[in-house]
């Protein structure tokens, strides 16, 4: 009995850590959805942007799915073990089991499509810097958020700061970037300056580096997140038949 209630504790536990996640989650796709400001929205509106980046508009959906389901499975799994359900725990299983298996094949189409995957952030690449040329300094929404973004990741344009040439900020203030491009500086950042500093990268370079360092993190976090699935897993069927056992 020791032994059962310890696992019993720890599943009750989990879950309910599991349930306040997918809240906050649902939450968060929820709010995605109802603000009209949020740069999902913006990005909509990116002329000439790929097909494929209407995709990235279902992010809120794909939030509130994920929320849900965790829901349910945070609600089955503390229910199932609080009350000893046989019914909950097995909708607990064959769920994870479901999501478990829905995760090993995303990442084997991840690894399969990584080219085409580098072809969608080439065409979105080109896509952003067609609309700098054309509305940043003209645009307040483009120009703020290209501001707010290179602000915070310390970055300068999509790719450097020749994505700013032609851009109606470029012409209007005599050939200068945006400051953010020439950070320190106290003179106009235009061309004589940038040829005497060291220029700081564009924001796709910085993501795509910030992703490169962290491979270890992320893939650290992904094997735990499956093994804290398998392991889930195989509490609720040793719930599941203990009671089960004591039910006959």
């Amino acid at each position: 009995m020791g032994c059962f209630g310890f696992l019993k504790g720890m599943m009750v536990v989990f879950n309910a850590i599991i349930f306040l996640a997918g809240a906050a989650i649902l939450g968060v796709g929820i709010w995605v959805k109802v603000d009209s400001g949020s740069i999902l929205s913006f990005l909509g509106k990116i002329e000439n942007a790929p097909a494929e980046l209407s995709q990235l508009l279902n992010v809120g959906y794909l939030l509130i799915a994920i929320g849900a389901i965790l829901l349910v499975i945070g609600f089955l799994g503390c229910c199932g073990a609080v009350k000893e359900s046989k019914c909950m725990l097995l909708l607990f299983f064959i769920i994870v089991l479901v999501v478990f298996i829905a995760e090993v094949a995303g990442a084997v189409v991840i690894l399969v499509f990584r080219p085409l995957a580098d072809e969608l952030f080439t065409k979105f690449g080109t896509a952003a810097v067609e609309n700098i040329r054309k509305d940043y300094g003209v645009n307040p929404d483009v120009t703020g958020l290209w501001n707010t973004t290179m602000s915070t990741l310390k970055c300068c344009g999509f790719y450097n700061s020749s994505d700013f040439v032609g851009s109606p900020y470029y012409v209007n203030h005599d050939k200068q970037y945006p400051p953010q491009c020439c950070p320190g500086i106290d003179s106009p950042c235009n061309q004589t300056v940038a040829d005497s500093v060291t220029m700081i990268t564009g924001c796709f370079p910085k993501i795509k580096q910030l992703i490169d360092e962290n491979t270890v993190v992320i893939v650290a976090v992904a094997l735990g997140i499956a093994v804290l699935e398998i392991c889930a897993m195989a509490v609720s069927m040793i719930l599941y038949c203990r009671i089960k056992s004591r039910g006959d």
